[in-house]
């Protein structure tokens, strides 16, 4: 006796779809396969439904970008235990921020849009402006020290995973290597004592001194007595 076979969808409607079956599939395709690869249209295939059906969800792919990255923050963005010093909460928030979002696969992708902020980082943004007022800094000082070290943050995690992807892409030798090695010690003394050990200490993880160093600068004009004109002139 033959099996039943599936019941058949009746023509009509595309069945309903819900928001997180949206963000699941959207996670998927960029997970494998790239940014560049998602789409409303293939995004509707995937679910097996329509574009139109999405729009119901998302406004578009930037509103879906930021779906994505507050799923994403929410799933793998630890509040950490803060420190009781202002300055340590700064670089304690950023350096959270900084992990999750190097873990991303697509994340260089999307972490140049200025406008696509996701709600789960907004409370670390929180403590890193409430530690730079507490160190002493006017809040417009303060949100403009926040952009510098979100600037630092986001262009460290850029440079280095481009620079992954690309040794993992390409096998020969990279063209900065041939360009040291081809370097004039006359003229460029110091990169040439530097051209051997240049790729290990360029590969080295110094996010955490550099955010440091990048917290101490914001707050060195605070700390600058009144009337110091050093350096002005």
């Amino acid at each position: 006796m033959p099996e039943p076979s599936a019941p058949r969808r009746a023509p009509g409607r595309p069945p309903r779809i819900s928001r997180e079956e949206v963000i699941q599939t959207a996670r998927r395709i960029v997970d494998t396969e790239g940014v560049d690869r998602l789409t409303m249209r293939r995004l509707a295939a995937e679910i097996g439904s329509t574009a139109m059906a999405l729009y119901h969800h998302v406004l578009n792919k930037e509103e879906l970008l930021v779906l994505l990255l507050d799923d994403y923050a929410a799933r793998n963005l630890h509040r950490p235990d803060l420190p009781a010093r202002p300055e340590e909460r700064v670089i304690a928030a950023a350096g959270a921020i900084h992990e999750a979002l190097a873990d991303c696969p697509w994340i260089v992708d999307v972490i140049t849009a200025d406008d696509l902020m996701s709600t789960s980082v907004l409370w670390f943004v929180e403590q890193i402006i409430e530690g730079l007022i507490a160190c002493g800094l006017p809040p417009d000082q303060a949100v403009h020290g926040y952009r510098a070290i979100w600037y630092y943050t986001a262009g460290e995690i850029v440079v280095r995973t481009t620079a992954a992807r690309r040794r993992q892409d390409d096998d020969r030798p990279a063209y900065r290597d041939r360009v040291f090695a081809d370097i004039d010690p006359s003229e460029l003394p110091h990169l040439a004592r530097l051209a051997d050990r240049w790729p290990s200490l360029t590969a080295q993880d110094t996010y955490r001194a550099g955010l440091r160093s990048l917290v101490n600068g914001l707050l060195a004009d605070r700390r600058r007595p009144t009337g110091d004109t050093a350096g002005t002139e």
